[in-house]
């Protein structure tokens, strides 16, 4: 893709624009606030229909080389968006804030590893199974078919799309589409389920999603306010940020320090990996890592310095969350307004059995498995590793955005800290870029046994180690709590 600066700006520009738009639309429409549709999913919904797959499909596009309502220049910085600015997200998320020991590290992200893994592993064994005993049999597909909700669902459009010479070397082209689609219901229907379970987590007042004058989708609200304790911390952020020299431009520093320091960690264990295990055409780790969670060490190791030299009264973590808050806005829109809703003609009818089949494990590890191993806030945690089994790493971060906005739960913390641990594995990881080829070579039982005893040893240790820290009033699924 090559494309000029002023191509660029413009492309950001109208995120701009969109996001203004969108907010004024949520505060005139009461049903998108009773939803707790941030202005974010609004414009991004909007723009989808203004694109190439609704309307440019429908009535063409005014410009010579045009998508829809947008010049084809858009559409191709939008989709790059995504990618790059989840590193800001997570690069910020941990700066200007204290940083707790590898204890409280292994206690907050623990039980959302044992969630993260058990909904991967467990997505092989659904598809895996519903392969052997439905899709071959009936309809005569290849049983690699099982590693499509893993491949689409938890590893999303980059993996899916990444992966098409594999699914062409192994004699399974059609699987590299079914991906992508699978990819692509799964971020949709993670966004429509997600949303309709934190409505109704809400309503039976297990969340309180409702955001505060302090969110810029609460901007045009009069019907909340904030509390005496959000305004005595507000005052302190305010008088933090005043002792501060230049905070914008110094904070985005740091982000960009964090970043690079990420970036440089990466390409340092890529290069051991290159002389190593995979120097002769072995199978690759670090290769399929992304740079997002390298960010988020960048940034812990930046935090470290500022506290060991006693600068943290430079570094306001309310401005570092409105930089990780508009970063993830930009995202949002981006990635929501370049969904591909190509249809899948031909296997329509085993694509929406292994979307279903997806959708219902998920929904089963979120609202069974979940509140027996999280032992605090286990839906705001839980919904973020949903919207990740359902597409990418952004819904997660979409839904748990809805669901606590504030982040008073620390959901997003937990969620971060997981990724360590979960993505070199599954999501796009060495297990996601192997299952192809392990399945061939070694056939779709033997996965499917192996699998099988991964999911049961992640539930089993969640259950006997953090389930004993769940109170018995939160093993309920769905259930108004008590006060």
């Amino acid at each position: 893709m090559t494309m000029s600066v002023g191509q660029l700006f413009v492309a950001l520009l109208l995120i701009g624009l969109i996001l203004l738009f969108s907010t004024v639309l949520r505060a005139k429409v009461g049903w998108m606030r009773r939803l707790f549709l941030p202005s974010s999913v609004v414009g991004g919904l909007i723009v989808l229909l203004l694109g190439p797959e609704v309307l440019g499909a429908v009535a063409g596009s005014p410009f010579t080389d045009g998508a829809g309502l947008f010049p084809d220049y858009v559409m191709e910085s939008w989709a790059e968006l995504p990618g790059l600015l989840i590193n800001v997200v997570f690069a910020a998320l941990f700066l200007g804030k204290p940083i707790p020991g590898l204890r409280t590290i292994w206690l907050r992200a623990g039980p959302q590893v044992v969630v993260g893994q058990t909904m991967a592993w467990g997505q092989y064994v659904v598809g895996l199974s519903l392969a052997l005993l439905v899709l071959a049999p009936l309809f005569g597909m290849n049983p690699m078919a099982g590693a499509l909700i893993e491949i689409g669902f938890e590893g999303g459009h980059g993996t899916a799309a990444g992966m098409a010479d594999t699914f062409a070397e192994l004699g399974f082209e059609e699987g590299a589409d079914l991906a992508l689609g699978l990819a692509t219901i799964g971020i949709v229907s993670g966004v429509l389920v997600g949303t309709l379970l934190i409505n109704i987590a809400a309503r039976r007042r297990i969340v309180s999603p409702t955001p505060d004058q302090g969110d810029p989708d609460a901007l045009m609200q009069e019907d909340s306010a904030p509390s005496r304790e959000e305004i005595h911390e507000f005052q302190k952020d305010l008088e933090q940020e005043a002792g501060t020299t230049d905070p914008l431009s110094i904070h985005l520093g740091l982000v960009g320090i964090a970043i690079v320091i990420g970036w440089l960690i990466l390409q340092g264990l890529q290069a051991i990996e290159q002389f190593t295990w995979a120097r002769n055409g072995g199978l690759e780790i670090m290769a399929h890592v992304p740079l997002f969670p390298m960010a988020m060490i960048g940034g812990v190791i930046v935090q470290l310095c500022v506290i060991k030299r006693g600068w943290e009264r430079h570094v306001s973590a309310r401005t570092m969350s409105r930089i990780a808050g508009t970063a993830l806005d930009y995202t949002i829109v981006a990635a929501l307004a370049t969904l591909s809703l190509t249809t899948l003609g031909d296997f329509l009818v085993p694509f929406l059995l292994l979307a279903t089949a997806g959708i219902g494990w998920s929904l089963f590890v979120l609202l069974v498995i979940a509140p027996r191993v999280i032992p605090e806030n286990w839906f705001e945690r839980g919904i973020g590793d949903f919207g990740q089994s359902m597409g990418v790493t952004v819904t997660g971060l979409l839904l748990m955005r809805i669901a606590d906005p504030k982040n008073k739960s620390g959901a997003l913390e937990s969620f971060g800290y997981k990724q360590l641990m979960f993505e070199p594995v599954v999501g796009g990881g060495l297990f996601t870029a192997a299952a192809l080829p392990l399945i061939a070579q070694f056939g779709a039982g033997a996965i499917l046994i192996l699998t099988s005893l991964l999911t049961l040893g992640w539930l089993a240790f969640g259950l006997l180690y953090f389930g004993r820290m769940v109170p018995e009033r939160g093993r309920g699924r769905l259930a108004p709590q008590r006060h």
